[in-house]
């Protein structure tokens, strides 16, 4: 099985932005963003379910690492020698949001695929 990386980016694009929209701008949960984002991801590769997990999983992962790198960014900025003594907690939680996004990117790019089928 071939990754689809031009998928797999702009699903990565849409995770961040509709994530964006949704959790900062409605106040409707973030991961909401990643679902569809991942759901767009399934649906547009097609093939068999293992493709949908798999894909979705990369959407979810990669999305989150850069999600927390810019979220560990500003919070250094703006908290200062604060948000610096913050960070190793701060990376035991990103783990969890990286594996949590991958899961929730996996079930949403199962969807894709199942909706693709029909």
């Amino acid at each position: 099985m071939d990754i689809n990386w031009k998928a797999v980016i702009i699903g990565v694009i849409l995770a961040i932005v509709l994530s964006f929209i949704l959790g900062v701008i409605l106040r409707v949960s973030g991961i909401l963003g990643f679902l569809l984002a991942t759901i767009y991801v399934g649906y547009s590769i097609g093939g068999e379910w293992m493709n949908g997990y798999i894909h979705g999983a990369l959407v979810g992962v990669i999305a989150a690492i850069i999600v927390i790198i810019i979220g560990l960014i500003f919070g250094a900025i703006i908290g200062g020698a604060a948000g610096l003594t913050i960070l190793g907690e701060r990376l035991l939680i990103s783990i969890l949001y990286i594996v949590l996004y991958a899961m929730i990117g996996g079930i949403g790019g199962r969807i894709g695929v199942f909706v693709a089928e029909r």
